[in-house]
């Protein structure tokens, strides 16, 4: 049984049958929003962070949103492996109370994320040249950004709604923030699909960034006013981005994509809508890293974790459950390890069409 499905678009394929699997392809890595998911690819990121872009002269650009921007911050940390070992740790040990408000799980993420952060971590992702990150967040638009959790709720729900017709109708509800320490040289500075504004990611203001990436609505409180930015509240970047659909066809270099599925999905309102696709075009030069159907099956309940195991499970549960994920997603950095060192099973990379859509 593999454990580890490889897709690739149609250049990427090219160059991968060529020339092999190495770091030095990739000008882009991505990560996902999708809360506990990601659980299922911490091996792959201890791999990939503790190795195989290890000691990297060049720059890599990173983009993530949700769980998926606070990656890709671990990764431009001074020790990477301790970074995503320690928001891994304390993610998996979240304790809340039976019925715990928003504040309570504000107040915990913010704590979790300041451990992540210890000693000189914001500096270091805010000046690092070489892994050059982009954390998206959303900020509201109108009376989204009111203090009235029912106007929020309007809001969230007009969107919502507006989104079944088109994508682009999101623009109306929210404009999409990049925060990064590439300014304007930054290649997605121009994205039209949605209203999007660049702003600068600094020591000063990185705390508030990610919590906004991550903060869901009516789960998280969001944040208001992030310092370097225009006033008004920021919210998940994952409801407009939850996994992406950019133009990454025209950066220049591979895109190495690890991702909990080998769906990807636009928005966060785009779960529950088959017709709504990424453009295909996008992932021409795109390599995507997803467990097989068979390595999830035997997991734990026969799935990868979700937001809903806070729910149905026992806190004690829960954690063991979510470990003995941890603890199985060695094998896919194991089969990818093995791929980038001896070379063989490249035949198993598959033209990204291939992939469950």
């Amino acid at each position: 049984m593999n454990s580890l499905a490889i897709y690739a678009g149609p250049t990427a394929l090219k160059r991968l049958n060529k020339e092999g699997f190495n770091a030095g392809q990739f000008k882009v890595l991505v990560g996902a929003s999708g809360g506990p998911k990601w659980f299922v690819l911490l091996g792959l990121d201890r791999y990939l962070f503790g190795e195989f872009f290890a000691d990297r002269k060049k720059d890599l650009l990173t983009v993530g949103s949700s769980v998926g921007a606070w990656r890709m911050c671990c990764l431009a940390t001074k020790d990477p492996v301790r970074s995503i070992e320690c928001l891994a740790h304390n993610y998996c040990h979240e304790n809340y109370s039976k019925y715990p408000s928003i504040e309570e799980v504000t107040a915990s993420a913010k704590a979790m994320l300041e451990k992540v952060l210890v000693d000189n971590g914001k500096g270091e992702i805010a000046n690092n040249s070489i892994f050059q990150t982009h954390v998206v967040a959303v900020r509201a638009r109108g009376f989204g950004s009111s203090k009235s959790r029912i106007l929020q709720a309007l809001h969230l729900g007009l969107s919502a709604v507006s989104n079944l017709f088109s994508r682009r109708a999101l623009g109306l509800f929210f404009e999409r923030a990049i925060f990064t320490n590439m300014g304007d040289l930054s290649p997605w500075k121009n994205l039209n699909d949605i209203s999007t504004k660049i702003f600068d990611l600094s020591p000063g203001n990185i705390s508030d960034v990610m919590l906004s990436s991550g903060s869901i609505p009516f789960s998280l409180e969001g944040v208001r006013n992030i310092s370097g930015a225009d006033m008004g509240l920021y919210w998940d970047g994952g409801i407009v981005d939850y996994h992406f659909d950019w133009p990454f066809s025209e950066t220049d270099g591979l895109v190495l994509y690890p991702h909990f599925s080998s769906q990807i999905i636009p928005g966060w309102f785009d779960k529950r809508l088959p017709w709504r696709k990424t453009n295909e075009r996008f992932l021409d030069n795109v390599v995507l890293l997803a467990p097989t159907k068979e390595f999830i099956s035997t997991l734990p309940g026969g799935k990868i974790p979700d937001r809903n195991d806070f729910v149905n499970y026992t806190y004690e549960e829960r954690v063991r459950i979510w470990k003995e994920v941890i603890s199985k997603s060695e094998s896919l950095a194991a089969e990818l390890k093995d791929l980038v060192n001896t070379g063989e099973n490249l035949h198993l990379v598959r033209p990204i069409s291939e992939r469950d859509r």
